[in-house]
């Protein structure tokens, strides 16, 4: 271990001369109030660190020790359902500690050392293993059941295996190797910013359904895909997040609060254990792992907390689960960035920010990916990322929203013009767009419907369309527009309000199965289609829009599951029931 002294003192930024022997990003700790750092950078002997507490009060001459590794995270189980810090220490345990204000240089340990978990072997002795085989499972939760691996480096025969209780600590196998014989724990560490190693990535082919109609049916996302949700304050990107993470078709669910305000993690650590798991009825806590990096929490911890959680996605998914990773917001996190670049004096690029913001965003993103994971049994695993962006003003040309755009697949604008009409999602139909649409189609047309896709861009055609006409309505007016114009604003309207409308707290409405959104996107589609047949045949439009079964396909939302035929069946009866009565003259 490498051991100096502080040379200088910037904010979170602390320079330490005599490290010599130190190495880049290595973890240190700082003074005798042991602050917990990361060496960033190396001139000679001096190392530049960036320290993930407050450094108020250190000073020169004070000592720093380097602990001789990279930053890692502890993977294990005891992940599930629990609430960590930027850095990966539990908030519960500090709380004991330390009480409700985090307190500087608390040391405790991210997985429980105390608990024991039931092992259970899933290889005898004499087996052959390789990285990334399984050795035993521990059911952590009820919902999940982790899967003890061989780690990354490791082969040989496995010489010894135990059944029973155990902590993480405990040796649990012991494989003979050829440097010898290794002991095996249910615990294993990672370095957070090297991407966890896998067989190979497959291309993204069945979506990641959120029951969220505009999502789903409009611009959907690749299991194994990666999002961008830039928006303006107030627009709705928390509340899509949490959304995202109680409904995404995904096992296990991490969400990152990298640098957000105190009141709204507060309400995801009061919300998600009182949620119910929609598939089991089980708290969806039971698979969920929360990163709290609240505002008012040291800045460098943010950029920290944005690769622990993926380190911990990595590992799930290697486990063969599909992984959902919630940053909320990335936004926050280059702040950070440039907050240390600019401490570090180094050349600002556009707004003040990194020249390497590009590249260290893609370094995050691209981690995500559908894949065959280690280990003989050819696991496939999923690891999908949905980054909120929180541009200044909502003004998406600014530098992270680009760096950001330019490497996801998938990007949800939000309109605050939308959230002031009480519009949401307020994802705005007309410039979001999702890259993986041709990929996916195949998936939709054999395992929803055939004729999805047609209907999709039905709906799509129609909206585009409604936005030219609104252009003529404002100059002269509704009545200057002919019968079909005016039936095709119906129809859209109808779109935007049935359809893409969602109101993300009835119990109903919040979720829309992909059965349901393809009955709703019948019926929207079907007034339009038969109402402007019976246009052409002479039917009197005043009547064709003021029909009751209108309300009716609106209501449709609101339908239970259990009812969706029925529901549908009598709705197409009563709107061609109606289209005929349309056909009545009107008695002067």
């Amino acid at each position: 271990m490498s051991t100096g002294v502080i040379k200088k003192v910037a904010g979170p930024l602390v320079i330490a001369s005599g490290m010599r022997d130190a190495n880049m990003f290595d973890v240190v700790r700082v003074s005798s109030r042991r602050l917990i750092g990361e060496i960033i950078e190396m001139h000679g002997d001096e190392a530049s660190i960036q320290v993930y507490e407050e450094t108020s009060g250190l000073g020169p001459g004070e000592p720093v020790e380097s602990m001789g590794v990279p930053m890692s995270v502890e993977l294990g189980p005891g992940l599930i359902a629990s609430i960590y810090d930027g850095i990966q220490r539990p908030l519960d345990d500090i709380m004991k500690i330390s009480g409700n204000n985090l307190k500087r240089g608390v040391e405790v340990p991210s997985l429980k050392r105390d608990r024991k978990w039931e092992f259970i072997p899933a290889v005898k002795a004499g087996d052959q293993v390789q990285p990334g085989d399984v050795i035993g499972t521990v059911q952590e939760t009820v919902l999940v059941q982790q899967k003890i691996m061989v780690p990354y480096g490791v082969r040989g025969t496995v010489k010894e295996i135990r059944e029973g209780s155990f902590t993480v600590e405990e040796t649990v196998a012991v494989i003979s190797t050829d440097q010898g014989d290794r002991e095996l724990t249910m615990m294993q560490k990672w370095p957070v910013r090297q991407g966890r190693p896998y067989r190979k990535k497959l291309p993204p082919k069945m979506p990641l359904v959120t029951g969220q109609r505009v999502i789903d049916t409009f611009f959907p996302l690749a299991k194994g895909g990666v999002a961008a949700v830039p928006g303006p304050f107030g627009s709705g990107k928390t509340v899509i997040q949490h959304q995202l993470a109680k409904w995404a078709e995904a096992d296990i669910v991490v969400y990152i609060g990298c640098g957000e305000r105190g009141n709204e993690m507060t309400d995801v650590l009061n919300e998600f254990p009182e949620l119910k798991d929609p598939k089991t009825g089980q708290p969806l806590m039971q698979r969920t792992v929360l990163i709290a990096n609240t505002s008012d929490m040291p800045v460098a911890a943010r950029e920290a907390s944005i690769y622990t959680g993926i380190t911990i996605a990595e590992y799930f998914r290697d486990m063969g689960y599909s992984v959902a990773l919630m940053a909320d917001s990335t936004s926050r996190w280059a702040e950070a960035l440039r907050e240390m670049s600019g401490r570090l004096e180094e050349m600002p690029g556009e707004e003040g920010y990194p020249a390497y913001l590009g590249s260290r965003l893609a370094q995050f993103y691209e981690r995500a990916g559908h894949v065959i994971a280690l280990g003989k049994e050819g696991r496939e695993g999923a690891l999908s990322v949905i980054g909120a962006v929180s541009p200044p003003g909502g003004d998406t040309s600014e530098p992270v929203s680009q760096a950001t755009l330019r490497i996801v697949k998938v990007f949800w604008g939000l309109d605050s013009d939308l959230a002031y009409k009480r519009h949401f999602p307020a994802i705005n139909w007309l410039n979001s767009y999702s890259l993986y649409l041709d990929d996916m189609e195949k998936w939709f047309n054999a395992e929803v419907a055939p004729d999805w896709m047609e209907g999709r861009q039905k709906m799509m055609t129609l909206l585009q369309e409604e936005a030219e006409l609104e252009e003529i309505v404002k100059m002269v007016g509704m009545d200057a527009l002919s019968p079909g114009d005016r039936l095709k604003m119906e129809a859209a309207r109808s779109i935007r309000e049935d359809f893409l409308h969602q109101n993300s707290f009835h119990e109903i409405d919040t979720y829309t199965s992909l059965k349901k959104q393809y009955m709703l996107m019948k019926l929207v589609n079907a007034f339009y289609d038969r109402a402007g047949d019976a246009l052409s045949q002479g039917a009197s439009l005043r009547k064709l829009i003021s029909m009751p079964v209108r309300e009716q396909i609106g209501r449709f939302k609101y339908v239970r599951e259990e009812n969706l035929d029925e529901e549908y069946r009598r709705t197409d009866e009563n709107l061609s029931a109606q289209i005929a009565n349309a056909f009545v003259k009107e008695e002067r």
